[in-house]
């Protein structure tokens, strides 16, 4: 299927916790720009639903994926990512 949404785009290339947003709304994918050297980790509110391992390649990963509670990403080892979400 076919989706033509625009995205926000979140840019993150430290390590940190990223809120990417709260509330209700649809990850459109994590772009991963360069090998990410460590973890990615995304929860929906407090829950954690998905783990990016050290080493993933260059792509796209998890696209439209609805969240319930917001999104929070949890990076290691300086990544190069970007977020596309939508509210």
């Amino acid at each position: 299927m076919y989706n033509n949404r625009e995205y926000e785009k979140t840019y993150i290339t430290t390590t940190a916790t990223s809120v990417v947003f709260s509330g209700k709304g649809t990850l459109g994918g994590v772009c991963v720009n360069t090998t990410a050297a460590g973890t990615i980790v995304l929860y929906d509110g407090a829950s954690a639903f998905a783990s990016l391992v050290a080493s993933i390649a260059v792509g796209t990963y998890l696209e439209n994926v609805v969240i319930g509670n917001g999104l929070t990403v949890v990076t290691a080892a300086s990544p190069n990512i970007t977020v596309k979400w939508t509210k």
